[in-house]
This record gives structure tokens, C-alpha cells and sequence, in this order.
């Protein structure tokens, strides 16, 4: 019998994020269409905070869904035998609360809890809880408007707590500083003030976990050079001319898979898995490290998420091993079965 997979999908906070989670969300549930054990089902959040449940991402299929508020969502959810859920929201609130609903419905789903998230969503705290666990990490500090930083120069400014490099900006005068924290605060909370990394390489480490044992997955590279020493916003996503959201990154030139036997592979691996244990990672980890000129890790930041869709940076790391998209989902599935039967099976 197929087990009914229920895909969180859209957002509460505005149509980009909702875009976003559609753009992944479709790309997996088409990667699983063909695959007999999944029951495929869709709960979609929109920008207003309803809900619709249907069983596609088709436009007319939405239009056509009813609205429900959250209480009649909750109650269509504990009438329905959901036997997991996959997270596809990229806000925040969908990255927390809308996980932690479903730890309070005792509805398994794949991916990292809710306090991982929240945690990875803010950066100081992520960094503060790696380097206490080891790991290297750039001097750095929060500030907001009016505050001026103790770091030397050349510093990189971020938000404290957005994706995606929105706000970002690499300062090598001190007259760029408060512009810089500006733009930051127009993203987020506060300002991450960095010691900037002298320009070497920019990888990111994909961790799967299998039995409990943490498989770190070949590393991809990111283009950075003199010109561009720092990813921006533009070196991720963009809108096509007809409004389309589409995904910059996946284009060759601009990312690359690093060869297994080059150098930095186990410095950065070794470096990931005390990262993905120091922040309480479950099913699978996704880490930034910059690489300075003498070969050496440094922390940027953690994104704890997979979507399953085969542009998802952990399934093209895995596919690089010949473990393809629906390997991939039913790896973490019986992870989460598992788990779920050694919670069934612990005294109370």
C-alpha cells in the first residue's frame, strides 16, 4: 500500500517565499510521480495564512481548493492518515512554527526540528555554538543602526538572520560601513559584522544521515574570484522575463563539484560533522565554509534543508555518488521510521 506523503508547501509571509517553496516543491513531487510507494498530497499556506489541501501544485488546482483557516486545517489534518510530512516552506515561521504544529499533531516529518532551524536561522547563535564546538569561524559581532564595528577592515556585512545573501556586502572603507549595516537592517533584525576571509575558494558540505552513521556527501564549489570575491543575492536566484523565479546557482560556470581526493575534502567534512552534531542535526545537514588561501575551513553558516527536488543542493551532491532523487527520499524515510519505532519502543 503507497504511504501517504503530505508536501507543506507556499508561505504566510509573502509571494516570493511562496514562489520559492512552489518552485522546490514542484521539482520533488515531479521527481516522485513515477514511484508507486508514495501517495502524493499537497497542503498549501498562502501569503494570507490560509490553507488548501490538494493533491498537486497546478495552478487550477489551487484555485479551485477551498480556503480553511488554521483551526479546520488542523482539523482536516487529525482526520487524515498523513504517514509523513516534507517540509517545503522557506520562511521562517514555516521553517519553526509551522514544523513545531506538526510535532504538537505527533505528525512525522522529514527534516530538522524546529529548534535547529530557528537557530540556524540566526546566524550569530549558529556560529557562537560551532566555534564553542571547535570549529573555526571569522571574528565577528552584531550591531544595528548607529553602531559602529570593532572589527579591522575588510569586513563582510549581512543580515543576522535572511537567506539567500540578500543584504550582503562586502566593506573595505570605513565610509561603505554604515550604508552596509543599513541595507542589513532592511533584511533583518541586526547586522553580522565578519572579519573578511582572504579570497581562496567557497564550498558548501552536505551531510546524510544513514542508521545513525553521518555520510558526508562530495563537496560543491561555488565561483568567487578577484572581481566577485563574495556571493550576493544575484549569484542564487533571479525572475525570468516572463516573472518566473529560477535558480542562478545551477548554472555550471557558477558551481561545480569538488573531486573527492582534492585536499580540502576531509578538512571540510571533518568540520561538518561537528557542526551537524553540535547543532542537534537530524536526516541530513547543509553547511557554508569559505576556504582561506592556506587550504584551512571557516564557518559561514548553516541551511539545514533539503527539499528532495533534484536541483536541491543535497540531491545533486548525492547524485554525483549515483544516489538518485527517490533514493535519496527513501534514505531519510527509514530514518524516520526508525526513529519513530525506537520512540514507539522507549519506556514511558
Amino acid at each position: 500500500m503507497s504511504r501517504v506523503i503530505l508536501h507543506l508547501v507556499g508561505s504566510p509571509v509573502d509571494e516570493f517565499h511562496a514562489d520559492l517553496s512552489r518552485l522546490y516543491a514542484g521539482a520533488c513531487i515531479d521527481a516522485l510521480a513515477g514511484d508507486d510507494r508514495y501517495d502524493t498530497r499537497v497542503a498549501y499556506v498562502s501569503p494570507d495564512g490560509s490553507w488548501r489541501f490538494t493533491t498537486d501544485l497546478a495552478p487550477e488546482s489551487l484555485a479551485s481548493a477551498i480556503p480553511l483557516t488554521l483551526a479546520d486545517a488542523v482539523a482536516h489534518l487529525q482526520a487524515t492518515a498523513v504517514d509523513a510530512v516534507v517540509p517545503q516552506m522557506f520562511c521562517l515561521p514555516g521553517m519553526t512554527a509551522y514544523r513545531a504544529l506538526f510535532d504538537v499533531l505527533k505528525i512525522p516529518y522529514l527534516g530538522n526540528p524546529p529548534e535547529v532551524m530557528a537557530i540556524a536561522a540566526d546566524k550569530a547563535k549558529a556560529r557562537a555554538i560551532v566555534a564553542a564546538a571547535g570549529v573555526a569561524v571569522p571574528h565577528g559581532e552584531v550591531i544595528t543602526a548607529g553602531e559602529s564595528s570593532s572589527l579591522p577592515l575588510p569586513v563582510v556585512v549581512k543580515p543576522v538572520d535572511a537567506d539567500n545573501s540578500s543584504g550582503v556586502t562586502l566593506v573595505r572603507e570605513a565610509s561603505e560601513l554604515e550604508a552596509a549595516v543599513d541595507l542589513a537592517q532592511a533584511h533583518g533584525r541586526a547586522a553580522l559584522v565578519e572579519s573578511y576571509v582572504e579570497l581562496g575558494r567557497e564550498v558548501r558540505c552536505g551531510i546524510v544521515v544513514r542508521h545513525g552513521e553521518l555520510v558526508c556527501l562530495p563537496l560543491e564549489e561555488y565561483a568567487v574570484n578577484a572581481a566577485k570575491p563574495v556571493r550576493l543575492g544575484d549569484d542564487k536566484l533571479d525572475r525570468s522575463t516572463d516573472g518566473d523565479l529560477y535558480l542562478v546557482a545551477k548554472d555550471p560556470t557558477r558551481a561545480w563539484i569538488v573531486p573527492q581526493d582534492d585536499p580540502i575534502t576531509e578538512r571540510v567534512w571533518a568540520a561538518a560533522r561537528r557542526c551537524h552534531v553540535a547543532l542537534g542535526c537530524r536526516h541530513y545537514s547543509l553547511f557554508d565554509f569559505r576556504i582561506d588561501p592556506d587550504g584551512n575551513p571557516w564557518f559561514l553558516e548553516a541551511g539545514p534543508y533539503c527539499s528532495y527536488a533534484p536541483t536541491s543542493v543535497i540531491a545533486v551532491m548525492a547524485a554525483t555518488k549515483g544516489v538518485d532523487v527517490t533514493e535519496l527520499f527513501a534514505t531519510t524515510m527509514t530514518e524516520l521510521d526508525e526513529e519513530v519505532a525506537s520512540c514507539l519502543s522507549s519506556p514511558r
